[in-house]
């Protein structure tokens, strides 16, 4: 194993029990084997996921470190990691899929462009921050082929919350497959993913419909001041909304509507609300995923040709794409930081809905 010195123990921030407060702990710092690589951890997403982990809904692995998008400095090398492209003293972003894929299903084999063996979507791969521990700790083991060089401008801090959420949102626009010019809702705008897209979407040339219902995520999203229409749902309707866009283009019917909508919350509302604003032939990709499940209309599906699609970011490639091209043209979380200690007053925070992402720095 290929290390720099390294002390014995570390802090970090156990769920002991669902529905409770993380436990600030000291224990041993983990050894990288097989294809993992250990990572000096520099910042740490705090995402809805890890919400409803820690409430119960998901995993039920416990005790867990949380935690699946973070930014840290690779310290220390398994033995079968591949140094041409991982070395140590290498800044790097982790989304929490996919830990030690099992490498023979038929995921592992069928990837695309992705290392051999190596897939997200390997039902046996494991996920960090869920069923393995996560970043929400000084140093954290992943595996060599779930992380991307972070390019310079960006900071720890920038790339700890674009691993999942600023991967999720790039992954959804990619997915959608649109010329510039295309336009894309994104509802649910003004919160963590949200804020996200719709710089993304903005820099990617699509013209972006915002839709949010709380006064705090759509003062954020509007203080971005990214060009798109930002619409309060409360005091909107979808109708009114497409009248706005389309103006005087005098269009039928069946041709009003946006090419595609990102679905990012998990209520009916924000998803019929989406489901309202596409035209014939659209698109809606569906992000969350809450336990009561979506209702949407067949007929709607049936005679407007209208398409559903899931997303689950994880491809190499994409990562790799998504963070420079956020270096490249500024795409950055509107960030509230706190020390690894203080990731309680984190949770407390988050509950309050207030928009943006809240970031567990290791520098303070």
């Amino acid at each position: 194993m290929s290390t720099i010195p390294l002390p014995s123990t570390m802090q970090a921030q156990v769920l002991h029990a669902f529905n409770t407060p993380y436990t600030l702990s000291n224990i041993p710092i983990p050894i990288p084997t097989q294809k993992d690589i250990l990572l000096r951890v520099g910042a740490a997403g705090f995402c809805h996921t890890d919400a409803v982990f820690a409430s119960g809904l998901m995993s039920q692995n416990l005790p867990r470190i949380g935690s699946h998008e973070f930014a840290g400095t690779v310290v220390a090398l398994g033995p079968d990691v591949d140094t041409s492209r991982i070395q140590l003293e290498m800044r790097v972003g982790s989304f929490g899929r996919a830990y030690r894929p099992c490498g023979s299903c038929w995921e592992c084999r069928n990837n695309g462009d992705e290392e051999e063996g190596y897939s997200a979507f390997c039902p046996k791969a494991g996920n960090l921050g869920l069923t393995a521990d996560g970043g929400f700790e000084e140093f954290v083991c992943v595996d060599s082929r779930q992380v991307a060089p972070i390019p310079e401008p960006l900071s720890f801090v920038d790339t700890a919350p674009l691993m999942c959420a600023g991967y999720t949102t790039y992954s959804a626009f990619k997915k959608c497959d649109l010329p510039a010019g295309a336009r894309v809702g994104v509802i649910g705008c003004g919160g963590g993913l949200g804020h996200l897209a719709l710089q993304f979407g903005v820099k990617m040339g699509y013209q972006l419909v915002g839709i949010d219902n709380q006064d705090a995520t759509l003062r954020l999203a509007r203080d971005l001041n990214t060009g798109a229409a930002i619409y309060d749902a409360r005091a909107t309707q979808p109708e009114e909304v497409l009248a706005h866009i389309h103006g005087g283009e005098g269009k039928a019917d069946a041709e009003r509507g946006l090419d595609a909508v990102l679905i990012l919350p998990e209520s009916q509302k924000a998803f019929d609300y989406g489901f309202q604003l596409l035209r014939n032939h659209g698109l809606g990709v569906v992000v969350s995923f809450p336990a009561q499940g979506f209702n949407f209309s067949a007929r709607d599906m049936v005679f407007r040709q209208i398409q559903l699609v899931g997303i689950l970011p994880g491809r190499q490639s994409n990562m790799r794409e998504m963070l420079r091209f956020a270096a490249e043209h500024g795409v950055r979380a509107v960030t509230k930081t706190y020390p690894l200690a203080k990731l309680n007053d984190l949770v407390e925070e988050y509950h309050k809905g207030l928009g943006g992402k809240l970031v567990v720095d290791m520098a303070l």
